[in-house]
């Protein structure tokens, strides 16, 4: 593919308080916009021109896909909050009063799925601020600069992290503690760098953190991860920024030395990899050896059919992407506008993999990042006349859950694992007795 020799546009970015700034917006009804502007005082908003021209369709708004994914709606919010919102601004109470409110409906948005905070492990009896550390092989890490993104979804379960309140903010710009726990801990094949987005950072930030990478003392770090939507909402990045030939270099280094790169691609509907730029990204990535692997949930009112995945993966595979994940909607932030049960979630899935090539079928799913672990949905049974769930564990917190299948009662209206039941007879699923001794253990302040 010819590379673009022009340098990239200028970003233009556009928070709540610009909206009235999106002439694409203003032409729509006053009402869309009223209701837009309230939900995202609760919810991070940011949108940025390459979203705004070349992604959404202007046509098929509200109903177009990437405009949901990226324009909070009015459904998002409980009915009474939404209310109580509008009559506080409209009656003029001030910003105070306007404040305590939307702290108050944020509260009730569990900030903490999965209890991820509890996932901090310890360096020299401190626990590692902007660390987690679930599984064995792998640590993610947020870096501090990275904890933004050139646009934000409206399903993103760390919406906490942007919203300004320190308290809720997970990160860490210590480079040099990361790699002094990572050099103690050989068992640690994969590092992730997440957010936000990591790719929002300049080459040089990033260089501090990814070059200590070819030290020797972290040879045992084999991948490193980087979990991005640059590839769709700023594709820029990888062919034309300021600073692209010098981030290029730095992963060509990395490469070079015999790391694997994976740039984890966050890709929710199939138009978002549509635009020649976006192409022209992946195929700059892959000239430098890093895979590209593509990961997403399934939404209500975004991707929630058989058809928009089947396409979604075969558009991937065609240009090379590895189909990796199709996540269950997180128990977090609007997740009552987002989420779909988990018998049509795995209906979608099997629709849509039983319709493509095996290529394509490298898509895990549909999978469930709960507090003991990722959770897959495998399928259904009959036993003793019963429909179950078949259900494993593809990571755990305890390595002896890997693996084991186990049955849950079948549920149309189930939508996450705390709302599935044992099969009759079993008092409770065979990891729960585990899972509250760490719960304990993490209370008291051990490693999580």
């Amino acid at each position: 593919m010819r590379r673009t020799q022009l340098a990239s546009p200028p970003m233009r970015v556009f928070s709540h308080q610009r909206l009235g700034q999106i002439a694409q917006l203003v032409r729509h009804a006053p009402q869309l916009m009223e209701s837009i502007s309230l939900v995202a005082r609760v919810l991070p908003f940011k949108v940025n021109d390459y979203v705004i021209k070349h992604l959404i369709d202007w046509h098929d708004v509200p109903n177009d896909p990437i405009f949901r994914l990226t324009f909070p709606q009015a459904q998002m919010l409980d009915a009474e909050d939404l209310d109580r919102l509008a009559h506080c601004v409209r009656s003029g109470a001030g910003e105070q009063a306007l404040e305590t409110l939307v702290q108050r409906v944020r509260e009730g948005m569990n900030p903490h799925p999965a209890q991820q905070h509890l996932n901090a492990p310890l360096l020299d009896g401190e626990r590692l601020l902007g660390v987690q550390h679930k599984y064995p092989q792998t640590v993610l890490f947020f870096p501090s600069h990275g904890q933004t993104c050139h646009s934000y979804c409206t399903f993103c379960f760390r919406w906490p992290q942007f919203i300004g309140d320190k308290s809720l903010k997970f990160a860490s710009n210590d480079g040099a503690q990361l790699h002094r726990y990572l050099a103690r801990h050989p068992e640690v094949s994969d590092v992730l760098f997440t957010g936000g987005d990591p790719l929002v950072m300049t080459a040089a930030h990033l260089k501090r953190y990814l070059e200590p990478f070819l030290d020797p003392a972290l040879r045992h770090v084999t991948t490193i991860r980087i979990g991005t939507k640059a590839l769709t909402y700023w594709p820029y990045r990888f062919v034309s920024d300021v600073d692209t030939p010098q981030l290029m270099a730095l992963l060509r280094r990395l490469v070079d030395s015999g790391k694997h790169i994976a740039l984890m691609a966050h890709l929710n509907h199939w138009r978002e990899l549509s635009t020649p730029i976006a192409q022209e990204a992946v195929a700059a990535l892959q000239q430098l050896g890093i895979v590209i692997r593509a990961q997403g949930p399934v939404l209500r009112h975004i991707n929630d059919s058989a058809a928009t995945w089947k396409r979604n993966w075969q558009e991937q595979v065609r240009l090379g992407i590895v189909p990796y994940y199709m996540f269950v909607e997180r128990d977090t932030g609007p997740r009552d506008y987002f989420q779909i049960p988990l018998a049509r979630a795995l209906s979608i899935y099997n629709g849509a993999i039983e319709a493509v090539s095996g290529l394509a079928k490298t898509a895990r799913g549909p999978s469930m990042s709960a507090g003991p672990g990722k959770v897959e949905v495998s399928g259904t049974l009959e036993v003793h006349g019963q429909r179950h769930f078949l259900l494993k564990f593809i990571q755990a917190r305890d390595p002896r859950w890997l693996g084991r299948p186990f049955l849950a009662r079948y549920s149309e209206t189930a939508c996450w694992l705390d709302q599935l039941q044992p099969p009759e007879g079993q008092a409770e699923f065979f990891f729960e007795a585990g899972y509250r001794r760490f719960m304990e253990q993490a209370a008291l302040g051990g490693e999580a």
